[in-house]
């Protein structure tokens, strides 16, 4: 009778986090035998699909509710993706669109005018647009707007629109190809729980059970539940926020974002062209709490249950931060946004702040466009947690990637790739990772 193997490193979750792990390990580290199982039957179904994100390599420069230090930290690890993209160009994972941040009054001018001072350093290709130079780029977002009103510009010139879920293919192909590696997928296969016995860990999953040495947990909110499964992270919960977007014909050439409240860890509202279809322009995301771990698959409230367990402190900590009142203003304008048809008109008032021009008919809501940022607030002291959260086990590693967790997945899959290397006391080749994942032009 045949042994089952042991693998190496088992990989849970087919988005581009896990993806990216799998093409890490697979190519700087001399691990033999990986595996990666995705729930469902392609790679990138989830928040990685085009539909459920906002297609956009976040660097940090037209976000305004970055730090200089946070802006320099996630403009660092998102040229490695970039690098990545630009090194597989003929895969038609992205194009270039240009972007700009939009300010509109003489506050919002002022904040972005002092912004401008230290983003001239850490985006050398950045420039402030006057009025003129505005019209000439997105001549509808000048279009009927009054003059009395001041607008200011913020120009990054190489926006990278993503196609994030053919980025996670593109990963698991590249992985595949390395001679003397067994890298293996399972699609449709559902991880039920995942077992430490002895050094060894059992993934249980519905096509049968997996012995690993290490484990690599990268299935969204559902890596806490993972995780508190095992006994860790349990100090964590999630706040589940969907974003949905509606969309209207073309009215940008490029990416226009609005200036962002900086303690609020969601994007402000923005106009992207989409990926594919260069007809259409998207505005969003409008934001609303959502009782489950992933969008439009209702079972996952009971999972969301399970994480929330209807503990006190949990209770308490969602209350704080949600009575906030810049949260409590947020999370009330964004459930009123759904709303039939008042729905409509409220966000057609925010739409215009880009496209003055914009009636109510031209615009709709994007139907099953948006999924669910899982936000990870900290029942001790309760606060909510900005960007990427990581579990780090004893050979396991949980991850849990809201925005702007595409852009960085290979700089996280570093950190992933140090964690199950040391741990198997091998080599990770970061010097060669880093190398050949740097950027081929330079970032503006």
């Amino acid at each position: 009778m045949v042994k089952p193997p042991i693998y190496d490193c088992v990989i849970i979750g087919g988005g581009v986090t896990g993806t990216a792990a799998l093409y890490t390990l697979a190519r700087y580290t001399p691990l033999k035998r990986l595996l990666l199982v995705e729930k469902y039957a392609g790679m990138g179904w989830v928040a990685s699909h085009k539909d459920n994100n906002s297609q956009t390599l976040h660097i940090g420069d037209i976000e305004t509710n970055y730090t200089e230090p946070r802006a320099k930290r996630v403009k660092a690890d998102a040229d490695l993706t970039r690098g990545y993209l630009e090194r597989h160009k003929e895969e038609a994972l992205w194009t270039v669109k240009p972007k700009m941040v939009l300010a509109v009054g003489k506050q919002e001018c002022d904040e972005l005018r002092a912004r401008f001072k230290w983003v001239r350093d850490v985006y050398p290709g950045a420039k402030l647009l006057t009025r003129a130079q505005i019209a000439k780029l997105e001549p509808k977002v000048v279009e009927k707007r009054s003059k009395n009103v001041e607008i200011l510009g913020m120009q990054a010139a190489d926006g990278f629109t993503v196609d994030f879920g053919r980025l996670c293919e593109s990963f698991v192909r590249h992985a595949q190809s390395i001679e003397g590696k067994s890298v293996e997928t399972i699609l449709q296969g559902r991880t039920k729980r995942v077992v430490k016995r002895g050094k060894l860990f059992t993934v249980e999953t519905e096509d049968g059970s997996f012995r690993a040495k290490t484990v690599i947990v990268a299935a969204g909110g559902e890596s806490l539940l993972f995780a508190h499964r095992m006994g860790l992270g349990k100090d964590w919960i999630l706040l589940p926020v969907a974003g949905s977007f509606y969309k209207a014909r073309k009215v940008l050439n490029g990416k226009v974002y609005m200036m962002q409240n900086p303690r609020l860890p969601f994007a402000a509202l923005h106009g992207d062209p989409d990926v594919h279809d260069g007809r259409e322009t998207r505005f969003g995301p409008t934001a609303r709490v959502l009782p489950m771990l992933e969008r439009y698959h209702y079972r996952s409230f009971f999972d969301f249950l399970r994480l929330f367990r209807f503990r006190i402190d949990a209770i308490l900590a969602l209350f704080k931060i949600v009575a906030d009142p810049t949260n409590l203003g947020f999370v009330i304008k964004n459930f009123l946004f759904d709303l039939p048809f008042i729905g409509r008109v409220l966000f057609l008032k925010e739409v215009r702040k880009i496209i003055p021009s914009l009636k109510y008919g031209d615009i709709q809501r994007a139907r099953r466009v948006g999924g669910i940022r899982p936000q990870v607030v900290d029942v001790k002291t309760k606060t909510m947690s900005f960007g990427e959260a990581k579990i780090v086990g004893d050979g396991i590693v949980f991850d849990i990637t809201p925005s702007p967790g595409a852009t960085v997945c290979l700089a996280n899959a570093a950190k992933n790739a140090a964690v199950v290397a040391k741990h198997l006391h091998v080599k990770f080749d970061e010097e060669r990772f880093r190398k050949e994942q740097a950027p081929l032009t330079k970032s503006s």
